[in-house]
Order: C-alpha cells, then structure tokens, then sequence
C-alpha cells in the first residue's frame, strides 16, 4: 500500500467573513485517496469583522483547522511567509479566502509530488461572474488567456501547491505565487499546471476595481522582473493576443451572431490590459509605489455560487 502524502492548506484571509466558511467546508469535504490534508492554517491579517470567530468555530469542530491572527494588517506575502513558517508538511497548498476549490482539487494538486522533480502545481481559476458587462466578460477573458498559455507554459495563480524549500517570499511582494514559482524553479524543480483541478473566484464587478486589480498585478510583475529576472509566460502580449484573435476566429465559426459584441468586449479587454500595463510600469519606475498592502476589490469578496459539475478539460 503506498503512503499517501500529507499536505498543509494555508487560507490568507482578511475580513474574510462572508467567504471563509465556504472555502473551510469546501477543504472539509474534499474527496481524498492518495492525500491527507493534516492541517488548515487560517493566517487573519488585521480582520476587523467577523471572520475570525467564524474560524474559531469551526476549529471546534475539526482539530485541523488552526486560526492564527496578525493583529495589524502587514500584507498577504507576510501572511504566506507565516503560512510556510508553522506549516509541519513539506508540501504546502496556499490559497487566498475568497476563492472555493471543487471537490477533488486538493488531491489532484498534491498528487504530482509523488515526482520529486515537481517542486509547484497551479490550480485552474474559474470566474462565477457574468460576461454580459464589460468587466464581467474581461474578468473571464484573462482568465480563459491563462488557462490556455498555462497548457503550454505554467503560470500559477489563486491556488497552489508547492515544496517548502525555501523559508520565505519578499516582504514587499504585490503578487505572491509568482515570487513562490520563481523561486521553486530557481532551484531547478519543475512546474505543472493542473487543469482538472478547479477553484472557482470571483473578479472585480465595477471598471474601477477592475483597473485598481490589474495595474498591482502588472506592478507585480514588472517588479519581478526587473528584480529577480523572472518574466511570468501569462505576462507576454504577442502570447495573449494570438490566443485573443485565434477565440475570436472560433467564435466566428461556431456563434457567427455574437461575433460583433464579442470583438467589441475583445478590443474592450485588451485596451485595458495595455492600460493598465502602462499604470504599472508607472508605478514601478517613476512612483516607486508599494503594493505590500493593497486595497481590496470588495465586490470580488462575496462567492455565493450553487454546486456546480466539475470541468473536464
């Protein structure tokens, strides 16, 4: 009988309260054969509302679930390197608390590291937003963009499962799992992207949130890779825009009669993404700005969505 491998799942909250139930019932009820999940580290970062208490509850329940709290708010990269510090596991799953896993991710994120050249796996976020406004259907759009270059090159992002062997990412950090896989690949392990292994979020609702979400990530990866020579492969325009067009020649065969408003959200998307890119680069080389600690998108906090199938890919 082969030993199963443990693994430790760390939830980066703050004021949480309207999720973090959802995504603890959800790692509660994962369907497991070959992985244990041993612990649940909850790292609460300054919540003022109530989402600790709801943590508190639960650990009453199930010994796994551990709350730790940051009485100030330092940012999420202090929260992960809390995360990696106290986990027991040498295999750790990360994910933020606004995000619910389907039934049977944990297992197939883990599961590679029975390969010992496999040092990282990425999840494969899928929005609950609707693509009828603009920003609905931008938010689904860069999501399915890394989906389809992850195939091919991974990036990770949301949730992730990767070797503690390293102590700790920068402090400084605006976008956490990119500094995680740069520095697992630095040592010479290899990343997968699993595509099977869905968690499903929730993108920003208004332009503005929209905007604010995407010019840290961009910051994020200008930073990283000016700082550390690490360019993340979602991160390439020509990449993304020949997948744009290629979806758009498939729409055009397959639903002729959306062609026009899925063309006008396209072009829509990529001049934001270009915007956007443009705020980031500005904010790194010129505003010098500090994106540790960002203003959350609010609207991205609320993920009340019905059991859906899971999706084969």
């Amino acid at each position: 009988m082969k030993t199963p491998i443990k693994c430790s799942v760390g939830i980066t909250a703050y004021n949480e309260g309207k999720n973090i139930s959802r995504i603890l019932n959800a790692l509660l009820r994962q369907k497991l054969h070959d992985v244990i999940i041993d612990e649940i580290l909850v790292i609460s970062s300054g919540s003022i509302d109530d989402t600790n208490n709801i943590v508190k509850e639960s650990a009453k329940k199930d010994k796994r679930i551990k709350l730790t709290v940051e009485s100030k708010r330092k940012g999420k990269a202090s929260a992960v390197n809390i995360f990696i510090d106290n986990a027991k596991n040498e295999i750790l799953v990360l994910e933020s608390a606004d995000t619910i896993p389907d039934k049977n991710t944990i297992e197939r994120m883990v599961r590679p590291f029975k390969n010992d050249h496999i040092g990282i796996t990425g999840s494969h976020p899928i929005p609950i937003n609707s693509k009828k406004t603009l920003v609905g259907y931008a938010v689904h759009c860069m999501w399915d963009l890394h989906h389809q270059i992850s195939l091919n090159h991974p990036k990770m992002g949301e949730m992730i499962a990767f070797r503690k062997s390293f102590k700790k990412i920068p402090v400084l950090s605006a976008v956490d799992e990119v500094n995680i896989e740069a520095l697992i690949k630095g040592q010479g392990y290899k990343s997968k992207y699993i595509a099977h292994a869905i968690v499903r979020n929730k993108g920003p609702e208004t332009l503005k949130e929209y905007i604010s979400q995407r010019r840290r990530i961009a910051f994020g990866h200008v930073a990283t890779k000016i700082e550390h020579g690490y360019k993340v492969s979602t991160f390439s325009g020509k990449r993304a825009l020949y997948l744009m067009i290629k979806n758009l020649a498939k729409v055009a065969v397959t639903k002729p009669l959306t062609l026009p408003k899925e063309i006008l959200f396209s072009a829509g998307t990529a001049f934001l993404e270009v915007y956007v890119r443009i705020l980031g680069i500005i904010d790194y080389r010129v505003y010098k700005k500090n994106y540790a600690v960002w203003k959350i998108a609010s609207s991205t906090k609320d993920l009340r969505i019905k059991v859906k199938p899971e999706i084969q890919t």
